[in-house]
């Protein structure tokens, strides 16, 4: 008897999924390129979304190349580095692609990011696809 009121306990427990805190993430981030000042923002619902040179896509909806597209995010918090997905997707024919990059933070207001643009996540902060960014008061 104590065996299956130990399953029944521990069950439940074992199917539960995790939650992962994207709260540090949230905001609007600030980066320089070379001479290019960029943005990224990570927002409470999932989107990301880049500003670069005046232009904005990603978010809910966005147009690029006379194509309509939405960009998400996923953090894989708990990996070292932090794993970050954008995922962007076709809105007219449900194709879908995705950045891997990686993320470490320095301080509550400051961390690095690298992006794997050759289908390949990154995995130092080292590459010149990397970036500091601030977080934007």
């Amino acid at each position: 008897m104590k065996k299956f009121l130990t399953l029944l306990l521990i069950v439940p427990l074992l199917s539960m999924t995790v939650e992962i805190d994207n709260s540090k993430f949230i905001g609007k981030w600030v980066g320089e390129d070379g001479k290019e000042i960029g943005y990224i923002t990570f927002d409470s619902e999932g989107y990301a979304t880049f500003e670069i040179q005046g232009q904005v896509f990603g978010g809910k909806e966005f147009v690029l190349d006379g194509k309509r597209g939405k960009m998400t995010y996923e953090i894989k918090d708990g990996t070292e580095p932090i794993e970050v997905d954008l995922i962007m997707t076709n809105l007219d024919n449900g194709d879908v692609r995705t950045l891997s990059c990686i993320a470490n933070f320095i301080d509550d207001n400051t961390m690095e990011f690298a992006m794997g643009f050759s289908d390949k996540r990154p995995t130092d902060f080292g590459g010149e696809d990397a970036i500091i960014l601030k977080r934007v008061k």
